[in-house]
């Protein structure tokens, strides 16, 4: 406890609970938009899986704001796509991708927000309209 800078257990017991109940007030609001992390490992010598992946991207190109690849070895390839739009498509869409045969450790980071569409300058530039996204915090 105290290597993560706890003082005591009750800090450490108030920070778990309020994480525990965070995401249960996420996975609870499939409706709502997020912007979300999806991170998988997979293993390319899978046959077709690297295709598959690839596919299942341009076929939600909606959701994906940008993904970037690590190779791990000769092998094995860490994927990281940020996403964002509905949560229960966003969910969706990722139990897909880390239900695919060869995908190890996937694990999806869903953070809720509203999205806002507001008109003005940034800098020199004349007024525009685009997307302000706002974190929802828990209530």
């Amino acid at each position: 406890m105290s290597g993560r800078g706890y003082h005591n257990r009750s800090e450490a017991m108030r920070d778990l609970a309020r994480a525990g109940m965070q995401q249960a007030g996420v996975e609870s609001s499939e409706a709502g938009e997020c912007v979300a992390a999806l991170v998988y490992v997979y293993d390319h010598t899978v046959r077709e899986l690297a295709k598959r992946l690839a596919d299942a991207h341009h076929a939600h190109h909606d959701l994906s704001v940008a993904s970037t690849q690590i190779r791990l070895d000769h092998a094995s390839c860490m994927e990281v796509a940020l996403l964002r739009g509905v949560t229960g498509t966003v969910r969706q869409f990722a139990e897909h991708l880390i239900a695919e045969r060869g995908v190890r450790h996937g694990r999806l980071v869903v953070v809720p927000v509203e999205v806002h569409e507001e008109t003005h300058a940034h800098g020199e530039d004349h007024a525009k309209s685009h997307a302000h996204i706002h974190v929802r915090h828990a209530g």
